[in-house]
């Protein structure tokens, strides 16, 4: 068992933690109380290949594998969640479904301009009315000839305003037997007429990412923007949820090292009683969690980008990653907030952003209560991966190159 990461993972953690450390931490505390996002960064993560990190080089990506992911989503996220963010919905939610589910046309229609960061996706699945229950869809598209003619409005969608292509999941069929196999989905050019869209904000975290709502009214999408299958919406889905999940854990476990980095920071600084904070035994506690966390988390996130690799389903190893690490970064910003004394309480400080900014991953990409439920599916023998027809590919290094 070989727990260690090659130089190209090494490499891959250096280049991105420089972006994010020399051009995004100077000016995130800025635009985290604008609430706006950054105007430079998506252009910036194209321009260095992070939007393509895992995608073959001859879909425009980085030949890079799944381990790869998730490490850049633990830099990014070290800084601010809204980097994160768009690695969850551009790449997870939206271009690796594409590549695991697309055909060849699509791929290189799409994933191409994807993968290079000439294009920016997100995935558009949730509902004013339909988060967790993915059957409850309501949103329609009603096929006519060559089109389909599509209806309603998706909510809480991270680059709703920003995208250029979604993967939208709609009801195709009011009269399925099932409710899951009503469903099919879609990659939408989000400038096509009768397209609206806009952002929300007063959010409690994340502030610096864009989240919004896309609205359609008679949007005619061809029938070849359908992915996979009539009535395979709800399978396609619940692989995308896989892969936005996995960037989820991984990036939570970026805050964790950081509330851990600047928790022993302050306490070597900060005296009381005439020593370092970091000398009472009840900092330490603190610490000594925080630092446990971060080890569990990341053993989680790389064991599942490992199973990925491999070819391996890894729904059960994802959730277990996504539900830690999600809960134990927001136990660690609350530690480290309490470190911070008062100091803690004011944006004067980064902790306070990485508690508003873990809160979300709790709820977002399946909720922690959604996590519980599979992981006791699997372990009470009620739920088993079934074969899907089309599955991620595993990672080969050689065929990742070409």
């Amino acid at each position: 068992m070989d727990f260690a990461l090659t130089e190209e993972h090494l490499m891959l953690e250096r280049m991105v933690r420089d972006f994010a450390q020399k051009e995004i931490a100077p000016v995130i505390k800025e635009y985290d109380r604008k609430q706006e996002p950054i105007p430079f960064a998506l252009i910036r993560m194209g321009e260095l290949g992070i939007l393509g990190l895992c995608f073959p080089v001859r879909y425009g990506g980085q030949g890079m594998d799944y381990i790869s992911l998730g490490l850049a989503c633990e830099e990014l996220e070290a800084v601010d969640t809204s980097l994160r963010v768009v690695m969850s919905v551009h790449v997870g939610l939206c271009a690796t479904t594409l590549f695991q589910w697309g055909t060849e046309e699509q791929k290189q229609k799409f994933l191409v301009p994807l993968a290079k960061g000439e294009k920016i996706g997100c995935g558009a699945f949730t509902e004013p009315g339909c988060g967790s229950d993915v059957s409850a869809i309501r949103a329609s598209a009603k096929r006519e000839d060559d089109v389909y003619i599509f209806n309603g409005e998706k909510m809480w969608i991270s680059l709703a305003s920003k995208a250029d292509y979604a993967l939208v999941t709609m009801r195709t069929n009011k009269e399925a037997a099932k409710a899951s196999r009503a469903l099919s989905t879609f990659i939408v050019d989000l400038h096509s007429p009768g397209v609206t869209r806009g952002d929300i904000h007063g959010k409690l975290g994340v502030r610096a990412g864009s989240t919004g709502w896309i609205n359609f009214q008679d949007v005619r999408v061809p029938v070849e923007n359908r992915i996979g299958e009539e009535g395979e919406g709800f399978k396609i889905t619940m692989s995308a949820f896989d892969h936005g999940r996995y960037t989820v854990g991984s990036g939570a476990t970026g805050i964790i090292r950081a509330a851990l980095d600047a928790s022993i920071r302050y306490a070597k600084e900060r005296t009381t009683f005439g020593k370092p904070i970091a000398e009472h035994q009840l900092i330490q506690e603190k610490i000594a969690r925080m630092s446990q966390d971060y080890e569990i988390a990341r053993l989680l996130c790389l064991r599942a980008g490992w199973l990925q690799n491999e070819g391996e389903r890894c729904t059960r190893a994802i959730s277990f990653a996504k539900k830690f690490a999600a809960e134990a970064s927001f136990n660690a910003a609350n530690d480290a907030i309490q470190i911070h004394g008062a100091y803690g309480f004011s944006d004067e400080y980064d902790v306070e952003r990485y508690l508003r900014n873990a809160r979300g991953a709790i709820i977002y990409e399946g909720s922690s209560e959604i996590q519980t439920l599979i992981q006791a599916g699997y372990a009470l023998g009620q739920r088993e991966d079934k074969p899907l027809r089309c599955e991620l590919p595993a990672y080969n290094a050689d065929n990742w190159q070409s």
